[in-house]
């Protein structure tokens, strides 16, 4: 039934279902497969909700308030996790009022939960960085590809999606030196480039002189082993990987990440006295402010461990 008087929209499990439907298939069909998915995941949440609701649900403002209060109370959700669901249902609330069913967006009126002003990710120190190194073992194949992404990721600044994303194809060298071309988190194309300094594009070779005959549309990274051999690796492989690696090293703490890697590179261009606007184009930071979050944290490089509340 449609909310014509703002006393708001209460709709059936079937009803949603097919709201839903229209919403990630029609109205966001101009939006990137990953945007998409994105949406998608974070109304699975709200769907499970409602049916949890029992039919109680109602499309309006103290309905809103009750989905929040279940994210941050019940589910335990960080601060940003909640931020991302509630822009989810308030952007479905938004088509539902343009195609007639709500008067307003009751969502509007529920505000997300303020973002921190930093990373909330730990970060490695000097320390680290330098037991992590020691710790890993380039004997083997599989060996130089780990540290081929540990580089990348510690040293270029790059995400685990834009890892398992690279082609032989998106490395190229210029008069500059070594460039990578990436696709990152949300673009649909590879529309930046990313500069792979000399110690880095050496792990990178090590990697691929191991790898015998290779054609430029083969994947950058590939899987090792018997089942899976020469296909493109996922970033779960990655993570897994990683996260073995700094466990091996004894670096697996609270909030530390394989993601903490990409963090970390910012820290060591700054420390290294890299221009801040050149480390914002780097890391592809929308504006200036991002990047002030590590040129503020540029000291915990050489903090020890136990005094990051290890």
């Amino acid at each position: 039934m449609a909310d014509t008087n703002g006393a708001g929209l209460k709709l059936s499990l079937g009803e949603l279902e097919q709201r839903l439907k229209e919403f990630l298939t029609d109205y966001l069909k101009e939006k990137s497969p990953q945007t998409v998915g994105t949406y998608r995941r974070s109304l699975n949440e709200f769907e499970r909700w409602f049916v949890l609701q029992k039919g109680r649900f109602r499309f309006d403002v103290e309905g809103v308030q009750a989905y929040k209060k279940y994210l941050m109370e019940t589910r335990g959700l960080h601060q940003v996790s909640v931020s991302t669901y509630l822009t989810a249902l308030r952007r479905l609330c938004q088509y539902l009022v343009d195609i007639g069913l709500l008067a307003e967006n009751p969502a509007r009126a529920v505000k997300g939960n303020r973002r921190p002003g930093s990373h909330s990710r730990a970060v490695l120190t000097k320390t680290d960085i330098d037991q992590l190194l020691k710790s890993l073992d380039a004997a083997s194949q599989i060996g130089k590809r780990d540290q081929a992404i540990i580089y990348l990721m510690l040293f270029g600044g790059l995400s685990e999606i834009e890892i398992v994303r690279a082609n032989l194809k998106d490395l190229e060298q210029t008069l500059m030196g070594w460039y990578l071309r990436v696709q990152g988190k949300g673009h649909t194309v590879k529309d930046q480039q990313v500069p792979v300094d000399p110690p880095v594009m050496d792990k990178i070779r090590l990697y691929l002189d191991t790898r015998g005959r290779i054609r430029p549309e083969d994947p950058l990274f590939v899987s090792h082993g018997h089942r899976s051999a020469g296909e493109r690796l996922n970033t779960r492989s990655v993570r897994s990987r990683i996260n073995g690696h700094l466990k091996a090293a004894g670096l697996k703490r609270r909030g530390v990440s394989p993601h903490s890697l990409t963090h970390t590179a910012a820290l060591l261009w700054l420390n290294d006295g890299m221009p801040l606007e050149e480390v914002k184009q780097r890391m592809r930071h929308g504006t200036l402010d991002t990047t002030m979050i590590y040129f503020k944290k540029q000291g915990l490089l050489n903090r020890d461990p136990e005094e990051m509340g290890t």
